[in-house]
């Protein structure tokens, strides 16, 4: 089974939409842009948003087992998806990559 590079690479922020329909919530995510996760397989990587992960999990589990090409050609790298998090007041838009394993 491959390892799977989660990378953060934007969080958006709807504060209308906050302020409008959500109730006062600490810590809502702690992600920081830029941020980088290995995933082993179906194993959630230590630090990640447990919520996010029920999003991109079926992908990183596909890249894990070797799928690519999701979508018919909906990714430059056939090995990745873009995937973001089902929150819908700060959304968080992860690259998942396949990791090649190095030759010996």
């Amino acid at each position: 089974m491959k390892k799977v590079r989660i990378t953060v690479k934007r969080i958006a922020c709807y504060r209308d939409l906050i302020e409008e329909y959500e109730n006062p919530i600490e810590h809502a995510c702690d992600m920081k842009t830029g941020q980088v996760f290995i995933a082993n397989g179906w194993q959630m990587p230590e630090g990640f948003c447990v919520s996010a992960w029920d999003t991109v999990s079926p992908f990183v589990m596909a890249l894990a087992h070797g799928a690519e090409d999701f979508y018919d050609g909906w990714m430059k790298n056939k090995k990745s998806a873009m995937i973001s998090c089902n929150d819908g007041f700060r959304p968080v838009s992860f690259l998942l990559e396949t990791i090649e394993e190095k030759a010996d």
